[in-house]
């Protein structure tokens, strides 16, 4: 897994350059941005940044959302650009934009594909971290967002990250030593739900943990009655649900939940996606390290080929 450690260190270094070649880039309102997995979560954060886009789960856009239906212009981004189901909807386009990690691959190499736009993260062998960093990057540039101050905040406070995910890991281990847990989630706000969407990805297929994720205030319609018994990481960041997320912490913590906050309140909330994206993926690392894992990809692969 030492592989997995040396990407995650690559981080701040891979996001600069991935800034320098997409700071200028001017990405197109109101058409679907498609992809799979991770790639569909860092689209989906847009949405939450209020930006009037279409994200959609590729396959699911494809089978239900507009089967036999042509759109002029639409945005498929794969950090493979292999991945199936988001090659499918090359199809439903009279053009796209591709956004990727690899220059040869069939998603930047289709006659319809109007533009490439390459994420240029390295190789990734472990769990989306660079690429997901560097998709956030391209799609914050490419509609007006300037990431240096988030790249700075990496460059800065690696460290504090990589702390916080060791110190995380350690904890939980030792609760799963001592008793079992019924429950894992992660929660948060606005632009940190697919945060926390990306970080159960990341966690499930290398911990085999079942992390859940889900928005704070829909863990606050019901799945808070599972708080004792589980392990409950939250985002908090200093923006507008930052009093209710304070009151809910408590509230759980006093319910019996085992509750891990990663404070985010240093820098503007549109930023923080990153900086936490960055501390998940070391607390998966040292978790997977803790509980002896020593494969990621055990039941699949890391591209999903349909």
């Amino acid at each position: 897994m030492e592989i997995v450690l040396k990407e995650i260190n690559e981080i701040p270094e891979k996001a600069e350059v991935c800034h320098e070649h997409t700071k200028s880039l001017v990405l197109p309102f109101r058409v679907p941005y498609l992809g799979m997995g991770s790639s569909y979560y860092a689209a989906l954060t847009l949405k939450y940044q209020g930006f009037q886009v279409q994200p959609d789960i590729a396959s699911e856009f494809y089978n239900y959302l507009a089967p036999n239906k042509k759109h002029p212009l639409g945005v498929l981004i794969s950090q493979s650009g292999r991945s199936s189901e988001t090659l499918w909807c090359r199809e439903l386009f009279d053009r796209y934009i591709a956004i990727t990690n690899y220059d040869d691959s069939p998603l930047a190499s289709s006659q319809n594909m109007e533009k490439k736009i390459l994420l240029n993260a390295g190789t990734e062998e472990g769990s989306s971290t660079k690429t997901y960093i560097n998709t956030l990057i391209t799609l914050y540039n490419g509609f007006g967002i300037d990431t240096r101050p988030a790249i700075n905040m990496l460059k800065q406070h690696i460290g504090t990250y990589e702390a916080w995910g060791r110190e995380t890991a350690d904890r939980l281990y030792n609760l799963l030593q001592k008793k079992a847990l019924k429950g894992f989630y992660i929660i948060a706000n606005g632009p940190n739900i697919p945060t926390a969407y990306h970080g159960s990805i990341i966690l499930a297929e290398s911990t085999k943990v079942p992390f859940q994720a889900m928005a704070l205030s829909q863990y606050d319609h019901g799945p808070k009655e599972t708080a004792d018994g589980s392990f409950v990481i939250v985002i908090h960041t200093n923006g507008p649900a930052n009093d209710r997320t304070q009151k809910l912490v408590k509230k759980i913590s006093d319910a019996g939940a085992e509750t891990q906050v990663l404070e985010q309140l240093n820098l503007q909330e549109k930023y923080s996606p990153v900086t936490s994206t960055v501390a998940l993926s070391y607390f998966m690392h040292f978790l997977s390290e803790r509980l002896g894992i020593e494969k990621t990809f055990v039941v699949g692969n890391k591209i999903t080929e349909v």
